[in-house]
């Protein structure tokens, strides 16, 4: 059995038409291999349409520029350049002709490639598309070979061309943004007085990661931090940010967009929580005039857990002390839980006290001096953000949010299963950066209406017509 592929084109008022065939395909005996189309014939059949299609698409435009759209009259031809066109079915070489401008109007320059003009950017939207979506989920070597699995673009793909368009896509998220701001609250109360009854409260987590550096000459330039963090609404729905601390040059306006997207208001309240680091705490200022600050309860309870864990393993013989470790620094927990800090930080005073008398003694084990620098560690942690600590115990009675575990796992999936883990490969920030963007984009679910609003065009047409339907 012999198939042939053939394609018609038919002009616009039906008076010409064009058939050419683009591929034969030969089937013996039916058998298991041999039913349908192979990946194989389906690469070369699409890339056979996508330059047969092309090619009667180009012709006709030429053809209609060939005339002055003021005067008609048809233009002189100076040569012909051939360009290069990437698509998601293989390179395009178009054949291009170069007009000269007709008199009748003065123009900057004396002649034109309408072709080149039409086709500033030389990768196909649907191409670029692809390409900035699966280099920011995986590697890029894995996106090419991806690519050029299902696509016929073997060997005219690579990681560096994947690369470089998702670092575009990247700076032109970066160029979209408005400038940095010391603070962002617009109006005055009697104004938010007036707006509509806001939503529920919006909870808003940061936390920070560490990202392999490029530059191995020093241990300080080892890593270098990246910031995420995650929004959610009252409705479950919720949005990722993030960027390098180092290199972001717009991380408030970032923040600040994200809420705004979401709906935020002057008048509705927003609940910032953080790890207690500084620089994070400062990023969360004059965002919004009802905002609230809370120290994590998680942060918390994983500090108090390890220094409990390192208590157990020592004995009364071992440490020389009349208190009970573990128990003190469950009633210390206690009173965290219920927004104490007076007592709390008494209790902590008095175990860095007891276990310093210890260790000046002459009780020089490791396992002793390392719980005494964690309880004195917790000391000035809990001191320095002794302003943001709430009554958990209440918060989480009222259902409102106390732990930022939901950053966490957007720190995981963000960060570490890109850049981290089980990756060896060291990073710029700007590329780190930039990449960023994109990939919460994706992981956002918005990467394609950003497209859409960039290229109106772009996957409109994406349903079959009717009568092509009906045919099938």
């Amino acid at each position: 059995m012999k198939v042939k592929i053939q394609i018609v084109v038919e002009s616009d008022n039906g008076d010409s038409q064009v058939v050419q065939e683009i591929m034969q395909i030969s089937r013996g005996a039916l058998q298991p291999e041999n039913l349908g189309l192979k990946l194989a014939e389906a690469k070369t059949l699409l890339q056979s349409l996508q330059h047969a299609l092309a090619e009667q698409q180009v012709a006709e435009y030429s053809l209609q520029q060939e005339s002055c759209l003021h005067c008609s009259k048809k233009l002189l031809h100076k040569d012909k350049r051939t360009i290069v066109y990437r698509t998601l079915f293989g390179k395009l070489h178009l054949q291009c002709p170069r007009l000269f401008h007709c008199p009748c109007q003065e123009q900057p320059t004396r002649s034109f490639n309408p072709i080149a003009n039409l086709l500033p950017e030389r990768t196909s939207r649907e191409l670029l598309y692809l390409e900035s979506k699966f280099g920011s989920l995986m590697s890029y070597g894995l996106s090419a070979k991806l690519l050029q699995e299902v696509l016929p673009i073997e060997g005219e793909i690579n990681t560096t061309a994947i690369r470089n368009n998702l670092h575009t896509i990247g700076q032109r998220l970066e160029d979209e943004l408005g400038e940095e701001k010391g603070g962002y609250i617009e109006g005055c109360p009697r104004d938010w007085d007036e707006l509509p009854r806001p939503d529920l409260p919006l909870v808003l987590g940061m936390d920070g990661g560490y990202v392999r550096s490029y530059d191995k000459k020093s241990l300080s330039k080892g890593n270098f931090e990246v910031i995420v963090g995650k929004s959610i609404k009252a409705d479950g729905t919720s949005k990722r940010f993030g960027g390098v601390y180092s290199y972001d040059t717009k991380p408030q306006r970032r923040i600040f967009e994200v809420l705004k997207s979401q709906g935020m208001q002057m008048n509705q309240q927003v609940t910032f929580l953080s790890d207690g680091d500084e620089k994070i705490r400062e990023l969360q200022l004059y965002l919004n005039p009802n905002a609230e600050y809370l120290l994590d309860w998680f942060h918390i309870t994983m500090r108090l857990t390890v220094m409990n864990q390192t208590a157990k393993g020592l004995s009364k013989k071992d440490t020389e002390l009349d208190t009970d470790i573990p128990k003190e620094l469950e009633r210390i927990k206690w009173y965290l839980w219920h927004g104490n800090l007076f007592r709390a930080l008494q209790l902590i005073k008095d175990l860095v006290d007891d276990l310093e008398i210890v260790i000046f003694d002459g009780n020089s084990r490791i396992e002793l001096k390392k719980l005494f620098k964690m309880v004195r560690e917790f000391e000035s942690y809990i001191s320095n953000n002794g302003s943001y600590i709430p009554n958990y115990g209440e918060r989480w009675r009222n259902g409102e949010a106390i732990a930022t575990g939901f950053v966490e796992s957007t720190v995981n999936q963000v960060i570490s299963k890109r850049f981290v883990k089980k990756q060896q490969m060291r990073w710029t920030p700007k590329g780190v950066h930039l990449l960023l963007q994109v990939r919460i984009l994706v992981l956002n679910e918005e990467l394609e209406s950003k497209f859409q609003q960039w290229y109106p065009g772009f996957r409109v047409d994406s349903q079959p017509s009717q009568e092509l339907s009906q045919v099938a």
